[in-house]
């Protein structure tokens, strides 16, 4: 299997929107929030000087996956979780509709705090993409995926991951994580969600790779990014 390589840049930033709202919600009314959360994320990372080398890669990425708010929270015994959206390039270089996902770890070690943190996984290639969609599964084993990390205020470009098929761009806005990484994080597509947004059988791979389910309430997610050029 190839390893994909992940460079993740982390910044410690404001406060954000919160992973605690609450969460008694129908899956349709949860994708509605979280294309909306994914629109601030985006101009959140986008205008953090710590992370201006995100802004130079969305134009040539093939695929994004955003994760408005991915909350890690531990004392010995760590866990973290959040749901996210992929989207991905048309043929003609515009931005495709997003399939839901989510985001999940636990992990035993010397850890203790609570992070509730934003992230952007920038997708570079169809390798990294096709894994991601069709081996969901965990980062670093099933997926095959490396991380390299990057502290705050250090260029992407400067360091020794460049080849990185997957840059990750984190944004935490409420405290501090001693430890805190995606390896070993694992990642499933949202069923209820993707069904709920745009009806039966709608699956990542019809979503994405086919186009056969479109929904204009994504839109303006879509526009969003089409900004980054």
């Amino acid at each position: 299997m190839k390893r994909f390589a992940v460079l993740v840049v982390f910044l410690v930033g404001g406060l954000g929107l919160s992973a605690c709202q609450e969460m008694r919600e129908t899956p349709g009314q949860g994708a509605h929030r979280l294309l909306d959360w994914s629109v601030d994320t985006l101009n959140n990372i986008a205008r953090q000087p710590q992370l201006k080398s995100f802004v130079k890669h969305v134009p040539t990425a093939r695929a994004v996956m955003i994760l408005p708010a991915i909350v890690k929270a531990g004392f010995f015994f760590g866990a973290e979780g959040g749901s996210g959206v992929l989207m991905a390039r048309n043929a003609d270089g515009t931005w495709g509709y997003p399939a839901f996902y989510t985001l999940g770890a636990a992990s035993i070690g010397l850890q203790f705090g609570i992070q509730d943190t934003e992230t952007i996984l920038v997708i570079r290639n169809e390798g990294a993409l096709k894994s991601i969609i069709k081996d969901q599964g965990k980062f670093g084993a099933d997926l095959g995926v490396t991380f390299g990390v990057v502290g705050a205020g250090m260029e992407a470009s400067t360091t020794t991951n460049l080849r990185a098929d997957i840059l990750a761009f984190t944004n935490a806005k409420v405290g501090a994580f001693a430890g805190a990484s995606l390896e070993g994080a694992v990642l499933a597509r949202r069923r209820d969600m993707n069904e709920a947004f745009y009806g039966q059988g709608a699956t990542p791979e019809a979503i994405i790779f086919q186009g056969r389910y479109k929904n204009p309430k994504a839109d303006p997610l879509r526009s969003a990014l089409a900004r980054f050029r």
